[in-house]
């Protein structure tokens, strides 16, 4: 099992990878055989926001003299956290269930404790599905963590689920231990969505839009800084909304000017941008700031009016144009990421060529497609004329084929120039080939650029090196260092 990371594809369907956290944050081998250790494992899965979640709750049971293994074999119990926002991503959450509660049968592990969304949906259905889980914890119940690990050492099941409401504040994530590689991390300044799309049970899950005030922000960021986090991944449900519930107006633009001058940063990424609250000063400080990558990911969902309605996304296709326009002409050399669903209740041929036609004329860096599915609970779940499968599979593959095209003409384009690239892991099986990324690429979704390197090249995980990109492979370049590491 690998490190839990959002799938590296381009072109992802569920943005979701299951995985075990690095040994490399693991206690020593003298300490994890000390008296009478207490050892578990994680499985972390879905986005960002929930891996933060993750960490949280690793960094509150280190705390407390608990000691995370490397694999599942060594663990007296599992964590898993689990995703719920799509249909594959609830199949593979009930999959790392069921796998887990298997060892627990044959006597390897001795407890299953399962947190995040898809314990947050299902409550004690999912008990009642799967009895044998020790433990349901809701998303707004993950800092009781250690309480519940308590329980199940002290043999106590008289209380099997925690679940507390949405805060009206969102939680603070300053006890964290590590899951991504040192030199970056997520930084998670909200939480929940105030927006109804009619796909999405993002908000049934996570809540109302909840800020988290701009001192409390800034402070995790140094906290990063100060851990050796050189990349810092701003994410949220809805990033421009940031500050409506708080502080009455959009506060983007504030946080970013005051993130920007966190020393120790070297990058700093925006994901997740609602296609509203975009304005000229949002723009310009973005532009002129000294660590703020010129990447902006902006989920856009569909092109058509008529979807965009159906899916209550409240911008027309007037407006996105406009704001990407606007993206583009004022932030100087800008890489732009989104997705689109297909096959969205309703969806007419002429419908999916007006997508295809947008894609075409807008030519985005990176964009990812998902396949709708059928969200219970959800307004779109009612809506008539659903889309047959074979259908939904044809219009996903034409759309993949259109963004296959630009993204490799976009990577071509780019041979001969030099960037700065940020080094993440040398290539095991490949002494002197290094996986790195320019400020083109986040980690984990989009392509990769991969370094070759001297005999006398001293390279290391989270160094930044200039590379001259000599070729193309697909969504990835390859690159020769041309200059000295920082």
């Amino acid at each position: 099992m690998q490190l839990p990371v959002v799938s590296d594809s381009p072109t992802p369907v569920n943005r979701s990878t299951r995985g075990l956290v690095d040994q490399s944050l693991v206690e020593t081998e003298a300490s994890a055989t000390a008296a009478s250790p207490r050892r578990y494992a994680v499985v972390s899965l879905g986005c960002p926001k929930n891996l933060v979640d993750t960490e949280q709750m690793l960094g509150r049971l280190d705390a407390d003299g608990y000691h995370m293994t490397d694999s599942v074999e060594g663990a007296d119990f599992v964590v898993i956290n689990t995703c719920g926002f799509i249909e594959s991503a609830r199949e593979e959450s009930l999959g790392a269930i069921d796998e887990m509660l298997q060892l627990k049968r044959s006597g390897a592990i001795r407890g299953v404790v399962v947190t995040g969304c898809l314990a947050e949906r299902s409550r004690e259905a999912l008990l009642e599905q799967r009895p044998e889980i020790d433990a349901l914890v809701g998303v707004f119940g993950r800092d009781e963590i250690v309480a519940v690990a308590d329980r199940l050492f002290g043999g106590l099941e008289e209380q099997r689920t925690v679940f507390r409401p949405a805060p009206v504040r969102a939680l603070s994530d300053n006890i964290r231990a590590a899951v991504t590689p040192r030199h970056f991390a997520y930084l998670k300044i909200s939480e929940g969505c105030d927006r109804l799309c009619t796909f999405c049970a993002i908000p049934k899950m996570r809540g109302k839009h909840a800020t988290k005030p701009i001192e409390q922000v800034v402070n995790e960021a140094k906290m990063l800084a100060a851990s050796g986090v050189r990349e810092m991944v701003v994410v949220a449900q809805d990033t421009t909304y940031y500050g409506m519930d708080l502080y009455g107006e959009p506060r983007l633009r504030q946080l970013l000017e005051e993130l920007d001058q966190v020393e120790g940063l070297d990058w700093i990424r925006l994901m997740y941008f609602y296609p509203m609250y975009i304005d000229s000063p949002l723009l310009n400080t973005i532009a002129q700031a000294k660590r703020i990558v010129p990447y902006i990911d902006m989920p856009l969902q569909h092109a058509s009016n008529t979807m965009l309605r159906r899916m209550a996304r409240r911008v027309d296709r007037a407006s996105i144009e406009r704001f990407v326009g606007q993206i583009r002409d004022e932030i100087p050399g800008v890489v732009m990421r989104t997705t689109m669903i297909t096959g969205f209740p309703g969806e007419t041929d002429t419908d999916h060529r007006e997508l295809i036609e947008f894609i075409d004329q807008q030519k985005f860096e990176h964009l990812g497609v998902f396949k709708y599915s059928v969200e219970p609970g959800t307004p779109a779940e009612k809506l008539p004329n659903r889309v047959a499968a074979k259908v939904v599979k044809r219009r996903f593959n034409e759309l993949m084929a259109l963004q296959q095209r630009i993204a490799f003409n976009w990577t071509q384009s780019r041979v001969g120039s030099t960037e700065e690239v940020l080094l993440d892991s040398e290539l095991p099986d490949q002494p002197g080939v290094w996986i790195g990324r320019s400020r083109a690429e986040a980690p984990d979704i989009d392509g990769l650029v991969y370094v070759t390197s001297q005999p006398d090249d001293r390279f290391a995980a989270g160094q930044f090196v200039p590379c001259e990109f000599v070729a193309a492979d697909g969504y990835d370049l390859i690159g020769v260092a041309v200059g000295p590491t920082r």
